[in-house]
């Protein structure tokens, strides 16, 4: 890849978990509107028999890791954990009353933060609330996110005996320098403690978070991170460009820019890495994720069911996410709602019986249109506008954006359709935000996003 495009494209954009990004959220439902919304897409989901997406937030960390941007709060009291709970479980029973009928829940993640700072014994009393009064689908997508450090045995066998069969490990990089400058000290023997006893009990999808563009993180720290990878052998991977967004997550500052591997040295990180996983048997899917062949992620983009949404890459659509806790973002496909992020907020507002949504999107037709556009070029590389519906004037003012783009051999534009090059697929965002109507309608005056490259 040439230093010249790495250059000219390295500016910053989203990464596109939605369209519109959170930004451009412009006509906010109200508790009314966004009821509706959501009774229409259940309903919908039932007709289809598509079921719906359930995230948790989990927000509680023992330790501030500097490089998180995630909502997060800092605590070593988990008498915080009982309490938390029973408001989750009180906000899934005023989604429960709105539905009017048992939900199938067809994928349910929990994020944080850190999930595993719960005991085991208080996650199982939070998943057993939530599937009480619902219908698990056949073949559910159940994972939860884990810490080396805490992810005890007990935790991983009572979350397979609920139901989950996919853990994701944050390993971030296994050089210890790197580790001490953001803060996530994590021996290798955590990680493979961890690692082997998922794999025992009968996890069928381990995913590895990994890191490139960390401060001091050098390419021999990848190399190393990598090949220790190699010999865990987990079914996923996301290689994730990190997000410099210290105006967000003021942890960041404790390093400052000149710590961070820039530009080229950047994307060399990334370029080692990749063919490393690729020599290793990994196939690049998407945007910064990787799986062996026998993973659903896969065999999912292969079959182009890829689905991505706040929660990341899946391996099939669902046409309704519940988001639950503080912060969590839910989507109706017509419309986004976010809960307040402020913990204590959130509890008030759940208590009084009140969702605790406090700002959202409703989507326009020419916002759903370009959604679409957005979500088959992060899923598949490839678009294209030639059936009813998936044409709209802002669609042909994206598409004048990218003739540099294309002059530059990064995609190619026939009459009627958008397909990325094997080149272009680094710099997806890029072309993604070619076609992002709103943030071209309303230039930012500040940064809100960390660099595409």
């Amino acid at each position: 890849m040439s230093q010249s495009l790495i250059t000219k494209y390295n500016v910053p954009g989203p990464r596109y978990t939605s369209y519109p990004t959170v930004p451009y959220w412009e006509t906010s439902p109200n508790e009314e509107t966004w009821k509706q919304h959501v009774k229409k897409a259940f309903m919908v989901s039932g007709i289809t028999g598509a079921g719906l997406s359930l995230y948790i937030h989990l927000p509680y960390c023992e330790k501030l890791c500097t490089y998180c941007g995630c909502n997060k709060r800092i605590t070593i009291n988990h008498k915080v954990e009982e309490p938390y709970i029973e408001t989750l479980l009180k906000e899934w029973k005023m989604y429960l009353e709105l539905f009017g009928e048992k939900p199938l829940i067809k994928e349910t993640h929990l994020g944080g933060g850190t999930p595993t700072f719960f005991s085991p014994e208080n996650l199982k009393i939070l998943i057993e609330g939530i599937l009480e009064a619902s219908t698990l689908a056949d073949q559910p997508e159940m994972s939860f996110e884990g810490h080396p450090n805490n992810t005890t045995e007990d935790h991983l066998q009572t979350l397979y005996d609920l139901g989950f069969r996919r853990v994701s490990f944050g390993i971030q990089d296994f050089d210890e320098k790197v580790q001490r400058v953001i803060h996530r000290i994590q021996p290798y023997e955590n990680v493979e403690r961890v690692t082997m006893q998922a794999k025992k009990i009968g996890y069928t999808s381990i995913n590895f978070d990994l890191i490139y563009g960390l401060p001091l993180q050098t390419l021999d720290s990848i190399i190393n991170t990598i090949e220790k990878v190699k010999i865990l052998q987990p079914d996923r991977i996301a290689f994730y460009s990190y997000a410099h967004v210290p105006w967000t997550s003021p942890g960041q500052r404790s390093y400052t820019e000149a710590d961070l591997p820039k530009n080229e040295e950047k994307r060399k990180l990334y370029e080692t890495g990749k063919a490393l996983l690729e020599e290793a048997g990994y196939m690049e899917i998407g945007m910064d994720h990787f799986s062996k062949t026998t993973d659903e992620l896969y065999i999912a983009s292969q079959n182009r069911s890829l689905y991505r949404n706040f929660m990341g890459y899946s391996a099939s659509p669902t046409g309704l996410l519940i988001g639950l806790g503080a912060s969590s973002i839910s989507d109706t496909w017509t419309a986004f709602g976010q809960n307040l992020k402020k913990i204590e907020d959130y509890k008030a507002a759940v208590n009084e019986g009140k969702f605790p949504v406090f700002r959202g999107h409703i989507l326009t037709d020419e916002d759903l249109i370009i959604r679409q556009h957005i979500l088959n070029l992060m899923c598949t590389f490839h678009t294209h506008w030639d059936e009813e519906g998936m044409y709209t004037p802002a669609l042909l003012e994206g598409l004048e954006r990218l003739t540099d783009i294309e002059k530059d051999g990064l995609i190619e534009i026939s009459e009627t359709k958008i397909t990325v090059h094997e080149a272009g697929k680094p710099f997806i965002r890029n072309i993604c935000m070619a076609l992002d109507a709103k943030l071209w309608r309303n230039q930012p005056e500040t940064q809100l996003f960390s660099s595409t490259v």
